[in-house]
C-alpha cells in the first residue's frame, strides 16, 4: 500500500496566522520553544472559550425565538466539535513549535484524529435528528416517514466514509491501496454473507417502493397476515391477531406476493358473507333480510352502502352474498362473526331455511322372513 506524506508535515506554523505587526514579537518568543508552545496553547484555548460562550450564546438566543427544538439540538451538538477543533488545533501548532526531540508527528496525528472523530460523532447525531424532524414536518414532502431509514443509512455511510478518508490522510496512508484490499475482502465477505446482503438490498427497495407502511395489514403468499409494526433494512415485523410477532426477512418479502388490505385510496376493506338458502325460498325476502342486516350493523360503513348479490344455483342451495365495507381491516373477523350470527337469527325468525348436507335412505324391499333366518 502506498504511503503519503503525513498531514502533520504540511501544517502551517503559528507565524502564518499572525498579522505582520506581531511577527517580530513572535520571532523573539519562538527562540524559546516551550514558552512559544505555551503561548499558542493559551491563545487557542482562549479563542475556543470565547467562541463557545460568545458566539454560541448569541446563536442560542436567536434560535430561542423559534418553536422547533431542532435548531437547539444542532447548536448543542456543534459546540463540542467546534471547541475541540479550535483547542486541539492550537495544541498541534504548539507541539510543532515546541520542537520536541521525538514523538512530534505521532502527537499531532493523534490530535488531528480526535478532531475528525469529534466531527464524525456530532454529524452522526445531527443527521438522524434532522431527518426525523423533516419527516414530521408536512411541508417537506421530499422526506417521508417511510424513506427515513434509507436516508439515515445513506447519510451515516457518507459521514463514516468521508471521516475514514480524512483519518487515512492524517496518518499518511494512501486510500487507493486500502480500497483495493477492501475490494478483495468485500468479495469474500459478499459470498459469506450473501443472504444478509440480499436482505439489506431488498430492504432498500422496500423502503423506496413502499408496497406497505407501518400500520398496514398485509397478507403474504406464504400465509402470514398481520399489522406491520416495523420496517427495517434487514427484516419486516408483523403482529398477528394472536399478538404474536413474526419477523420476515426482507429477501423473502421482496420475492413474495403481497396483499395490502390497508392499501388503496383508504383503509376501508370489503367483507363477503356467503349464505345459502333452500330451493323454493322467496329470493326477494332473502335479499331484503340480508340488506337490512348490513345496513343496521354499527361496524359497517354507510358509504359505500351494503349490497346483496345472488351468485349461483348451488348443488342444494341458492347461494347469496352480502357485501359490506368496514373501516379497519383488523375488525374483519369480529364483524364477520356478528353478521353471520345476525343472519342465522334473522333467517330463523323469518322461516327461511338454511340447507345443510343430509342423506335420505330408501329401502326398496324388506327381506322375507325365511331369508332372515
Amino acid at each position: 500500500m502506498g504511503e503519503l506524506e503525513p498531514l502533520s508535515n504540511s501544517l502551517p506554523s503559528f507565524s502564518d496566522w499572525l498579522p505582520d505587526a506581531l511577527i517580530p514579537t513572535w520571532n523573539m518568543i519562538s527562540q524559546y520553544p516551550i514558552v512559544g508552545a505555551l503561548v499558542i496553547v493559551v491563545v487557542f484555548y482562549t479563542a475556543a472559550v470565547v467562541i463557545r460562550f460568545v458566539m454560541f450564546r448569541s446563536l442560542g438566543r436567536l434560535v430561542g425565538f423559534t418553536n422547533s427544538s431542532l435548531d437547539d439540538f444542532v447548536l448543542t451538538h456543534l459546540k463540542k466539535p467546534v471547541f475541540t477543533t479550535v483547542s486541539l488545533f492550537g495544541l498541534t501548532l504548539a507541539t510543532k513549535a515546541a520542537q520536541l526531540p521525538f514523538g512530534t508527528e505521532l502527537i499531532i496525528n493523534i490530535l488531528l484524529s480526535i478532531i475528525v472523530a469529534s466531527w464524525m460523532r456530532g454529524l452522526l447525531l445531527i443527521s438522524s435528528r434532522v431527518l426525523d424532524a423533516l419527516s414530521r414536518e408536512h411541508r417537506f414532502s421530499l422526506v417521508e416517514a417511510r424513506t427515513v431509514p434509507l436516508f439515515d443509512l445513506t447519510s451515516k455511510l457518507l459521514i463514516i466514509l468521508i471521516g475514514s478518508y480524512l483519518l487515512l490522510m492524517v496518518w499518511g496512508i494512501n486510500p487507493v491501496g486500502w480500497l483495493a484490499s477492501a475490494g478483495i475482502v468485500g468479495i469474500a465477505v459478499g459470498f459469506a454473507a450473501k443472504d444478509t446482503l440480499a436482505n439489506l438490498f431488498a430492504g432498500f427497495f422496500i423502503v423506496a417502493d413502499a408496497p406497505y407502511k407501518i400500520g398496514d395489514y398485509i397478507n403474504l403468499d406464504s400465509g402470514e397476515r398481520g399489522r406491520v409494526t416495523s420496517i427495517g433494512l434487514r427484516s419486516t415485523r408483523l403482529l398477528t391477531r394472536d399478538d404474536v410477532e413474526i419477523t420476515v426477512p426482507n429477501g423473502v418479502i421482496a420475492n413474495a406476493k403481497i396483499i395490502n388490505e390497508s392499501g388503496g385510496p383508504s383503509t376501508r376493506m370489503r367483507v363477503r358473507i356467503d349464505v345459502g338458502v333452500a330451493y323454493g325460498s322467496d329470493v326477494d325476502q332473502v335479499c331484503t333480510v340480508l340488506q337490512k342486516i348490513g345496513e343496521t350493523h354499527e361496524g359497517v360503513c354507510k358509504v359505500p352502502d351494503p349490497r346483496v348479490r345472488m351468485r349461483r344455483f348451488g348443488a342444494s342451495s341458492l347461494d347469496f352474498e352480502l357485501l359490506c365495507w368496514i373501516q379497519n381491516p383488523q375488525d374483519r373477523g369480529l364483524i364477520s362473526h356478528e353478521l353471520y350470527m345476525r343472519v342465522y337469527k334473522a333467517f330463523a325468525a323469518q322461516g327461511i331455511e338454511i340447507p345443510y348436507a343430509k342423506q335420505d335412505l330408501y329401502i326398496k324391499e324388506w327381506p322375507e322372513a325365511d331369508d332372515q333366518d
